[in-house]
């Protein structure tokens, strides 16, 4: 997939989190923004490094990169970023493990994190029913397909973080960041119980966080990095096993809204918009400020914002 890195000043970052504000999704660990566009993919980092990835992101970046007083300076990947942890082409067509999440940028609900293991022989015939980036996918295509992967008798490994347990470890000190990394990690761990002696040529771990972040977050929980796992964004769109996960991962999300929707008595919607905030003010009118506890991740500034509506 092209891609381009700058460096930008903070002044030119927050004018481009401002212009981006109505694509804005969940940000990974460490950075401003992020934003999907026509063109690209732009995630912004704190340190000033500003990553263009998609079809046309050379066009995207020169909307900011022309606008600077001084020419930006270019920073290439990594060496450890392009080779150590980047995954290798043949990898996509061989036995592998992939790992997803759902519900990070939601205000409702918890995060599901899912991954799957995928044999050769399988590839085809999941591209075939129509396996692919559940972001591409509606809500109903999503569960009919997840149903249709279970028929295959397919090894999986599926995390829940329950609100209540996330607001907990939130409070506590814990990241969405380590959050997702240890529950990946465990979902990995599961998995490969679960497989036991089949060969598995590698793993893939849908990228939130730079592998260094990643494996500091689980260090701290006494857990190694697995042999021969790779980190890539937007991974779903590579790997099947990554694919699979993503539905299966957003399927029980969708399962888990339903079930707190019907408790609460109200329709929760998803994401983080100003819809979320009437709905949160409403919920707190009716049945205080306490039970958000059980449903949301508190933390967010929607909690806030909700306010102006009571």
């Amino acid at each position: 997939m092209p891609q381009r890195v700058d460096i930008l000043p903070q002044e030119t970052i927050e004018k481009m989190k401002y212009v981006y504000q109505n694509t804005l999704t969940a940000p990974p660990q460490g950075a401003v923004f992020r934003a999907k566009t026509a063109n690209a993919t732009v995630t912004a980092y704190k340190s000033g490094k500003v990553l263009f990835q998609g079809s046309a992101p050379e066009k995207e970046a020169q909307k900011w990169v022309k606008k600077t007083d001084t020419a930006a300076k270019r920073q290439q990947p990594s060496k450890q970023g392009t080779t150590e942890y980047t995954p290798p082409p043949t990898l996509f067509k061989r036995n592998h493990i992939g790992s997803d999440e759902a519900g990070t940028g939601d205000y409702f609900g918890p995060i599901t994190v899912a991954g799957v293991f995928i044999e050769t022989r399988q590839i085809e015939e999941l591209k075939r029913i129509g396996v692919t980036d559940s972001k591409k996918l509606t809500d109903s295509s999503i569960r009919k397909l997840a149903k249709e992967i279970v028929k295959f008798k397919i090894p999986y490994s599926l995390l829940v973080l329950h609100n209540e347990k996330y607001n907990k470890l939130q409070r506590q000190g814990w990241t969405q960041g380590k959050m997702k990394a240890v529950l990946h990690q465990q979902v990995i761990n599961n998995l490969m119980k679960k497989i036991g002696n089949q060969p598995v040529d590698g793993i893939i771990i849908d990228q939130f966080c730079e592998p260094s972040m990643f494996k500091k977050h689980i260090s701290s929980e006494n857990q190694t990095l697995a042999e021969n796992t790779y980190f890539m964004t937007k991974a779903e769109s590579y790997s099947i096993a990554v694919a699979a996960g993503s539905i299966i991962a957003r399927t029980s999300f969708l399962k888990e809204m339903d079930k707190l929707s019907e408790q609460l008595g109200v329709p929760l919607p998803k994401g983080a918009s100003k819809k979320v905030d009437q709905t949160i003010a409403k919920i707190i009118n009716s049945q205080g400020e306490a039970i958000l506890d059980t449903c949301a991740k508190t933390h967010f500034a929607n909690t806030k914002k909700a306010r102006m509506y009571i």
